[in-house]
């Protein structure tokens, strides 16, 4: 199965993909926008673009990444990445959609909510990914709407705990002390400081 986390930059995908993981024996993470940081560094900036995600290469990749690693993997593939273009969507999950089991689920966040998380990440209000927020608040709310969780309220845990039923999958119980699962997050956080 592929578990596609989708949700504004801020939202908590890729805290919940790795909260995901550690709960969910033999699943793996797939991380697209390291073919889009690729790209990017290995065009001249005279033809690049401001999203990676507008080059048809990058989603020819991840499609057919994802399709190797689907048939050759037994275990869940999660994929925390923001898609906020209903036609990108259909060549990106709705392709896999047509082989595979995928569960696409939305982390829902308002617009302060989001700045707020942001902040934590040291990203101020003029950052790329706050002058984001509109465009995907209006793409979860019009054109990609499928299993929203609303996350303003909620931790990480109970994030989790909300995709494995709409998944229809089991976790495992999480042993970890407050302190070791605070630690583990602030690892995460550090390790995808780009």
């Amino acid at each position: 199965m592929i578990i596609w986390i989708n949700g504004a930059f801020g939202a908590g995908k890729t805290q919940t993909a790795c909260e995901l993981q550690r709960r969910l024996p033999g699943s793996y993470i797939y991380d697209p926008e390291n073919a889009g940081f690729f790209i990017r560094s290995n065009l001249p900036a005279s033809i690049g673009v401001e999203d990676f995600q507008d080059y048809s290469m990058w989603r020819a990749f991840n499609l057919k990444m994802l399709d190797y690693i689907c048939e050759r993997y037994d275990g869940h593939i999660i994929v925390p990445m923001t898609i906020t273009n209903r036609i990108y969507y259909e060549e990106l999950v709705g392709a896999l959609s047509q082989k595979y089991d995928v569960k696409h689920v939305i982390l829902y966040a308002t617009k302060q909510t989001l700045l707020k998380r942001l902040a934590s990440r040291f990203e101020g209000g003029n950052s790329w990914a706050a002058q984001q927020i509109d465009r995907c608040i209006q793409a979860f709310n019009e054109d990609i709407v499928e299993h929203r969780v609303h996350t303003d309220e909620l931790n990480i845990e109970q994030v989790v705990e909300r995709i494995a039923q709409i998944a229809g999958i089991a976790l495992s119980p999480d042993r970890r002390s407050g302190l070791r699962k605070r630690l583990d997050r602030i690892v995460t956080q550090c390790k995808h400081i780009r």
